[in-house]
């Protein structure tokens, strides 16, 4: 009964929250011209909305929590309010994503060959596939190098080893380019065969029990910590297929533990890094066991998406704006810890910003001087940090069939410290997007910059990538790189100090210091986009040598 009252407060205040800045913006009115209505994007009101969707009520908008609830009922009132219409389920905003809900407890050890055995948190993070209360693994520890077949670049990291009962051993991020071939996997750009997902999911393939990840700071682009805050607590996973392979470990590492367990098998392991970075490098058996018990609680539960939209003269064809409403909700205590130590992942930048920026876009085009001609969807994804589990659901239940589909523009977190002259969107330089892209921030007097850190493997991290799978062209905001202003290195540090101490941290939070030009430049950038996107003559398209235009080369032949 306390947590029905409990919700039916939270939604009046979301409603009075809602009608209160409707109120405040005055009745809708139309744009002076044809177009989005510019002007209404502005900073105050992305302060407002990050400030509440950041809050400690909503304890980290985790899925299928009554924060992540309140945060998905609080986004859908917005879309109405601003007169996009449902385009969830059954008449309502929501489409609902089945997801699996599993906590891992933290007495879970990983034993490796002769010695102790390495301690959860501080040496090893865990989890699995398998989706039962008590998963055992046990198999002999095979080094698989980069974990990668790729036969486009005559590489293949498993070549000669049935996987069969056994656990990989796997290196992040692609094998380096060398002089001799400059844009081996990409060059200094991460292709997806460097994602950690890939490495799972090709463990996975070969028929491997388990997988482990070897972390570095480097190669993994983040430190431990964010390994630590992203994969203990409550993870979240699509429902089991039957027959698709699995895995029943996986789990990362850090790089002392991974040389001990080299050296516990009589191996070197900056040796057997050396040679798997060249073409032909074999498998190599470690001849020591791995073994550990997952103990879990698990339970299925279901958590939305969120959509609206504003129909267009042509709504056979549409445009999509993508933003995450999940973040890491809030973890337990731990041992020692003092008893008021914040424990609530806000995630006030990641995403709470990208969402007030979005609901700001959507603003400005609900008040645009005529409807467009295709229609534009806003898509409020659940389960981004979970590995893009909304957005993968939205791709394989898209609204409109996939080709109907001009563009997604994903919003995955804001500049907050300080205007720019680029504006970096990932993906650009892939499709036909690219030209309009710069011509639109021209005209904005920006340009659009080149992804700053090709390294960090950015296309592939956010809830754009699942639809340019399925051949959608798509653009991601990313960091930008020229700061302007009278102290741009200054934005730069302040950049540089989120990422290092507040990203999936709980001080990820609303701070004083925010300064909104840069977010409300931004935005009104990507509404103009969007808009003109929406009125092409022609479909976008990716450029016929990219991987994502063959989903639609194949459909057309």
């Amino acid at each position: 009964m306390r947590r029905a009252i409990w919700l039916a407060a939270a939604v009046a205040l979301v409603i009075a929250g809602a009608l209160a800045v409707q109120n405040r913006l005055g009745p809708a009115r139309p744009a002076a011209a044809a177009g989005p209505a510019l002007d209404e994007i502005r900073g105050e009101r992305i302060a407002a909305r990050v400030r509440f969707l950041s809050d400690d009520l909503l304890e980290g908008r985790a899925p299928s929590t009554r924060g992540g609830q309140l945060a998905a009922l609080y986004l859908a009132t917005e879309l109405a309010q601003l007169g996009f219409e449902p385009a969830g389920g059954e008449g309502t905003y929501f489409q609902n994503v089945a997801i699996v809900e599993a906590e891992v407890n933290p007495s879970f050890t990983l034993a490796a060959g002769p010695g102790a055995p390495f301690t959860y948190l501080q040496d090893v993070v865990a989890f699995s596939d398998v989706q039962e209360p008590q998963v055992r693994t046990a198999g002999e520890i095979v080094f698989v190098g980069h974990g990668i077949v790729a036969p486009e670049y005559q590489w293949d990291d498993y070549a000669g080893v049935d996987m069969r009962g056994r656990i990989a051993l796997i290196m992040v991020n692609d094998p380096p380019a060398s002089a001799e071939e400059p844009q081996l996997f990409g060059g200094p750009a991460l292709t997806y065969y460097g994602r950690w997902t890939y490495k799972l999911e090709e463990a996975a393939r070969q028929g491997a029990t388990g997988a482990i990840l070897i972390h570095t700071d480097e190669s993994a682009t983040y430190p431990w910590q964010v390994v630590q805050s992203s994969w203990s607590g409550t993870q979240y996973s699509i429902p089991a297929v039957p027959g698709a392979p699995r895995l029943a470990l996986k789990a990362w590492v850090t790089d002392r533990a991974a040389r001990e367990i080299a050296r516990r098998a009589g191996r070197d392991l900056d040796s057997l890094r050396g040679a798997a970075h060249r073409r032909g490098a074999k498998p190599v058996p470690l001849g020591i066991q791995a073994s550990g018990t997952i103990l879990q609680t698990v339970q299925q539960k279901t958590t939305p998406n969120v959509i609206g939209v504003l129909r267009g003269t042509n709504p056979a064809q549409g445009v999509i704006y993508t933003a995450h409403y999940d973040h890491l909700g809030l973890r337990d205590p731990m041992p020692g810890e003092p008893a008021d130590t914040d424990r609530i992942y806000n995630g006030a930048t990641d995403n709470a910003s990208g969402l007030a920026g979005t609901l700001e876009v959507a603003a400005a085009l609900a008040r645009a001087g005529s409807r467009p001609l295709r229609s534009i969807y806003v898509v409020f994804t659940t389960a981004e940090e979970s590995g893009l589990l909304g957005a993968e659901y939205f791709a394989a239940h898209p609204v409109l069939p996939a080709g109907a589909w001009a563009a997604d523009i994903n919003i995955d977190s804001l500049n907050m410290t300080g205007p720019s002259r680029d504006i970096v969107l990932l993906g650009a330089d892939r499709s036909t997007l690219g030209a309009l892209a710069s011509q639109v921030a021209a005209e904005h007097g920006r340009v659009v910059g080149p992804d700053p850190e090709p390294g960090r493997g950015h296309f592939f991290r956010s809830d754009h990538f699942p639809l340019a799978k399925i051949g959608i062209p798509a653009l991601s905001l990313a960091d930008p790189a020229d700061f302007i202003g009278p102290d741009p290195a200054a934005a730069k540090r302040l950049h540089e100090e989120y990422l290092a101490k507040r990203y999936h941290q709980p001080g990820d939070e609303i701070l004083p210091s925010w300064d909104y030009r840069a977010a409300v430049n931004d935005m009104r950038l990507l509404a103009d986009l969007g808009w003109r996107i929406a009125h092409l003559v022609d479909m976008p398209a990716y450029h016929p040598t990219e991987q994502f235009a063959r989903p639609r080369l194949e459909a057309t032949h």
